[in-house]
């Protein structure tokens, strides 16, 4: 249960990232709220995961999870370059979310 905890904690790791950009420097009311809901959500399911996992392979792959999610709907939703070599890089991070993962188990 705390894996898959940690799973949505890191979409809502890719909301928020992405709602920065929305809310625009929190100038935008619901951009902003939005934002800072799935800030606060990521964090407790986060810091709830963190009860029976640990800390350094929970924090990257949350991190890792972020970091792929936010790039690749940057390139989606604001139309960020694309490139091959991007693409590989964030491959790798997907190679190495599930290693650590596995080396859990």
């Amino acid at each position: 249960m705390n894996w898959f905890l940690l799973f949505i904690a890191g979409l809502l790791e890719v909301v928020w990232a992405i709602g920065l950009k929305y809310s625009e420097g929190f100038t935008k009311f619901w951009p902003s709220i939005w934002t800072i809901f799935s800030l606060v959500a990521s964090f407790l399911l986060l810091g709830i995961s963190l009860k029976s996992l640990p800390v350094g392979t929970a924090y990257a792959i949350w991190v890792g999870i972020g970091a792929v999610g936010t790039a690749l709907f940057g390139m989606i939703l604001f139309d960020e370059p694309a490139s091959a070599f991007k693409i590989v890089s964030l491959g790798l991070i997907c190679i190495g979310i599930a290693g650590l993962r596995l080396a859990q188990t």
